[in-house]
């Protein structure tokens, strides 16, 4: 408008058009213009002190306005809401718009009312959730804090926050540490608080949930994968270095930390229990008030957009469970937390995968499960099942002390006799299963009744073992008859040449 003001003093003072157009740049006609525009206005130089640039633009090149019907908005609040509904559109909304108000806005017109609108609200809302369809999780950067009643020191712990996408509905709780037990036990108990689950779980990459980070196939942690599943969800991690991938969470994240942490930054806990018991009453504060750019609460938009769509909760809740992989021994078992567990002998030297939760202990290979077990305790432990064994360690596992000397007796007395009295021999009867087990293979050998005579002559020599009863059947000594049963001797004669036991007495020689 400073050239306007110029081109009217200068024609004020009389320079002609031409000689205007050549001091201000613009055509001969544009002057002329501009001069009819103010005489028509009845402006004349000087021109009012208190004429803006904006009235004088608007008095010269303005034309009035003709009056028009008011056109009625639609409530750009309420469409933002709807719009989160699954299958809900601009277009849809636009159709129902004019079915109430025929005479409003046209489609163009209605959809940039609605981008106006947007551009207003905070850059985390900008992104249209459906409603049970996503739940944010992070941990705050700012910890709570817990004071030990002995020490008096001040010991750190964790902040979980998630949030609904649709409803901003949060759930805050303190935990010990990100950990894998806490960060498992913070998304079961999420999943109560919110009384229902949901399609996508948004994790930061924290090492607990996501095992590789990466934009096109991040590995999930095995427990959580397994954990995301048992509730109908899947495990899609937000980019490493993006946060408007999760910037719900951000914004939930600063908001307890304003009016969770800070409204109880003068409140001393000394536990766990008692700071989550103050967090679950300021978390109904904060759900129950209302927002301030859309006027409503997080506990409405809860009620009417999110619970009516999360998916329903399984009936029994998720029960912590751990992987880990395992090399199976020549032993057939694998080591787990400092326990033995067996599996079948086929699979010695294979490495297995191991599940193993507080009660229970799978193991699968190939993805194939092919043994379970309860859960040991304590350390040095052995959980061995009698189908994981060769054949020839079953039979010799099946084995017990008693159980050797009646095989004992069922061959005769002298055998079971012999095998308790090498069983007892020992400071542990499993000692002697070795040979009692030999004694069984020469009765299959030699026969039983060889074998109970070949036992009674041991017996008779004093030498109750397997070495002597062997020798005894292969030099053939049990078909000789004992000393015992050997036919009376005659009495030696008397005679004076034959010396008797006396003659040896040194009291009688002496």
């Amino acid at each position: 408008m400073r050239q306007v003001r110029r081109i009217l003093r200068l024609a004020h003072e009389g320079v002609p058009h031409r000689q205007i157009a050549l001091a201000t740049g613009v055509g001969p006609s544009t002057v002329g213009d501009y001069v009819r525009r103010a005489r028509a206005k009845g402006l004349s130089w000087p021109l009012p002190d208190e004429l803006s640039d904006a009235a004088l633009e608007g008095k010269l090149f303005k034309k009035p306005a003709t009056p028009r019907h008011p056109r009625p908005l639609p409530q750009m609040a309420w469409v933002h809401q709807e719009l989160k509904q699954p299958g809900v559109t601009l277009q849809l909304l636009w159709h129902e718009y004019l079915e109430e108000y025929p005479e409003g806005y046209r489609y163009t017109q209605f959809c940039e009312h609605y981008r106006r609108f947007r551009r207003k609200l905070a850059p985390s809302m900008r992104q249209v959730h459906r409603a049970g369809h996503k739940i944010f999780v992070d941990y705050s950067g700012k910890q709570p804090g817990i004071v030990d009643r002995t020490t008096g020191q001040l010991r750190r712990v964790e902040l979980f926050v998630s949030v609904l996408g649709a409803s901003s509905y949060v759930f805050a709780e303190a935990t010990e540490s990100q950990q894998l037990h806490d960060w498992i036990g913070s998304h079961v108990r999420m999943f109560q608080y919110f009384d229902g689950s949901v399609e996508v779980l948004v994790p930061d990459n924290l090492k607990s949930g996501v095992t590789r980070a990466c934009p096109y196939e991040p590995g999930i942690n095995r427990t959580y994968y397994e954990m995301a599943e048992h509730y109908g969800a899947v495990v899609i991690p937000a980019r490493s270095g993006r946060a408007k991938d999760k910037a719900k969470v951000e914004t939930s994240v600063l908001v307890a930390q304003r009016w969770i942490l800070a409204a109880l930054r003068n409140h001393t806990f000394f536990s766990l229990g008692e700071l989550n018991a103050a967090i679950r009453d300021k978390l109904v504060v904060l759900n129950t008030r209302p927002m301030q750019r859309l006027g409503v609460s997080r506990q409405q938009q809860y009620e009417q957009l999110d619970r009516p769509a999360l998916k329903p909760l399984p009936v029994a809740r998720y029960e912590l469970a751990e992987w880990s992989e395992a090399g199976v021994s020549i032993d057939y078992h694998v080591l787990v937390d400092r326990n033995f567990y067996s599996v079948p002998y086929q699979l010695v030297h294979e490495r297995v995968e191991v599940r193993y939760s507080a009660s229970c202990l799978e193991i699968l290979f190939k993805g194939k499960r092919v043994a379970s077990h309860t859960r040991l305790r304590g350390r040095g432990h052995y959980a061995t099942c009698p189908e994981h064994m060769p054949a020839a360690h079953r039979a010799h596992a099946q084995w017990s002390p008693s159980r050797l000397i009646r095989w004992g007796e069922q061959t005769g007395p002298a055998t079971g006799s012999l095998v308790a009295e090498i069983l007892s021999a020992l400071p542990h009867p499993e000692q002697g299963y070795r040979s009692c087990l030999g004694i069984m293979r020469l009765g299959k050998s030699y026969g039983e009744r060889r074998l109970e005579a070949a036992c009674e002559r041991a017996h008779h020599l004093g030498s109750c073992r397997y070495r002597t009863v062997k020798n005894i059947l292969s030099s053939g000594l049990d078909r000789q008859p004992l000393q015992d049963q050997l036919p009376h001797a005659s009495p030696i004669p008397v005679h004076g040449n034959i010396r008797g036991a006396d003659y040896y007495d040194r009291t009688t020689t002496c």
